[in-house]
This record gives C-alpha cells, structure tokens and sequence, in this order.
C-alpha cells in the first residue's frame, strides 16, 4: 500500500494508473475504521482495479466544535486494516493540505439539504460538499462507494455529481449492522457498556414500525417509532421521519410515492446515532 499526504504526490501515482488503463474505485472515509468501512472497500475492489481510500476528518463537515474534537482518530490501526485488505492507495492529507485557504463555497440542495441532518446540523452538508468534491477532482476516481447509513449524505453527493457534471460513478452500499442490529459507526466505540446495551433498540424499533405497514398510515408509523423510543430512558430523540427515498420528502399516503424510508437521529449519552430502514 502507497501512502500519500500531499495532492501532488497522489495524483502523479492516480495519473500513472490511469495512463496504464486502471480503473479506480474510492473509498472517502474520516478514519476510526470498522467493518462497514471494509465492506465498501471490498466492493471497491471487485469493482475496479486499483482501490483508493482516504482518511481525512473534515473540519467543516462538523457544526458542534466539540464532536469535532471527540471524533475517533486511530491511523495506525487504520493503516493495518488498511494493509490487510490490501488497499493500493491511502491519501491521508493534513487539514492544511485540504484548505490552504479557507473555502466558503455555498452549495445549494434545495430541499434535499432542509430536512433531517439539513435541519439539526446546519452547514453540515454543505462541508461534506466541499470535501467531497475536493477529493473527486485530486483522486477523479471512476467509482465512488458509500454506505446508505448516511442515506442523506449519499443523495447530497449524487446531487453534487449531477450539478457539476462530475464523471464519476457513485455506488450506494447497504448498511452493515452488528451482530445485535446496532449500524456500525465510527462513534458507536465512544459508548459507554450501558449505552452499547440499549443501542440495538433503534433498529428493534424501526423494524417493528416497518412491520405495521398494513395497518399505520405513514404519520402513524412515525408516531409509533417516535413514542417507542421516547420510552428508552436514555434516547434522547432528535426526530423521526418517513420520506421517499429520492428527494428525501414527507407524504400522506402509501401510494404517493415509489419507495421510502424511515430515518431516526437521537443522542445516547454523548454520541448522535442515525439509522434508516427501508419500508419498500
């Protein structure tokens, strides 16, 4: 595995395989790898010939200075995982790589960015916007994977893409769960024993409320997963919402829409979970 911190370095590497007829598949990450990081990657790799990651915890992707400054970061362990799968190129740049200057660059998403994560993390998307368009144009990468955990963030990105026409290809990945339903996430290390306990109820939850489809209108369904986690005393609720699955919006009826979703955000002690399931 090559590794890179610097820009120059990397794309003079990425342009060499180009030249030679490869094929890359990119893997954005913020580090604190875990086995849903590793699914992507293994994706990555079946599906292309050389597999590019980066490890980069973007500063102004965080709206809350201090989740910023307690967010994971374990590089050596990353590079091992990292190695063991053998990953091809590591880009890893430094802050000051990234944003030489400061970058104020204002995106617009229209709805897609008002709703959920847009409305609890303002100015969130919009720094995940920036780094990722940043890393397509240094990396410009055939493929891009990423998980649907953040099911937001992948509509955002396939946004992104189409406004700016960029040739890159991006791949949505299903969410990879623990063993007890719990999505896996960078942040779920930072729970306590108590809190990793009770963190499977999401999902239990979630699930349930899909099960009652036949009988729940779409606002009833919210209710039931809303009033059902509000009883686990140590959820505090964000919000739950079902919305289709294209443009991220509410509806009345079943039959308004092709497919949805259910979406959850809450804080467990002092780590935010999200999770979504599929209704249909």
């Amino acid at each position: 595995m090559q590794i890179f911190e610097t820009i120059r370095l990397v794309q003079q590497q990425i342009t060499a395989y180009k030249k030679a007829g490869k094929t890359i598949g990119f893997v954005p990450t913020m580090g604190a790898l875990h086995e849903g990081h590793l699914a992507l990657m293994r994706q990555a790799k079946a599906g292309n010939d050389i597999l590019v990651v980066s490890i980069f915890v973007n500063p102004i992707q965080f709206n809350n200075p201090a989740d910023l400054e307690k967010y994971p970061r374990t590089l050596e362990k990353d590079k091992a995982m990292l190695r063991d799968i053998e990953c091809d190129v590591l880009f890893a740049p430094d802050v000051s790589e990234m944003y030489p200057q400061p970058d104020n660059t204002m995106f617009h998403f229209g709805k897609l960015a008002t709703v959920m994560e847009g409305a609890f993390r303002p100015g969130h998307f919009n720094g995940v916007a920036i780094v990722v368009r940043k890393l397509f144009e240094i990396l410009t990468p055939d493929k891009a994977y990423f998980g649907e955990k953040d099911f937001q963030q992948l509509a955002i990105i396939k946004s992104l893409v189409k406004q700016f026409d960029i040739p890159v290809e991006i791949i949505p990945c299903s969410i990879i769960r623990e063993k007890d339903g719990l999505a896996m996430s960078s942040r779920n290390v930072r729970l306590s024993k108590d809190e990793r306990a009770v963190a499977p109820k999401i999902y239990e939850i979630l699930k349930k409320a899909v099960s009652l489809r036949k009988v729940l209108s779409p606002f009833e369904m919210e209710q039931y997963a809303s009033n059902e986690l509000q009883k686990i005393e140590l959820f505090d609720l964000e919000y739950v919402t079902i919305a289709d699955d294209i443009g991220l919006q509410a509806f009345a009826h079943w039959n308004d829409v092709s497919g949805a979703r259910i979406f959850v955000a809450l804080q467990l002690g002092k780590v935010r979970l999200i999770d979504n399931v599929r209704i249909f």
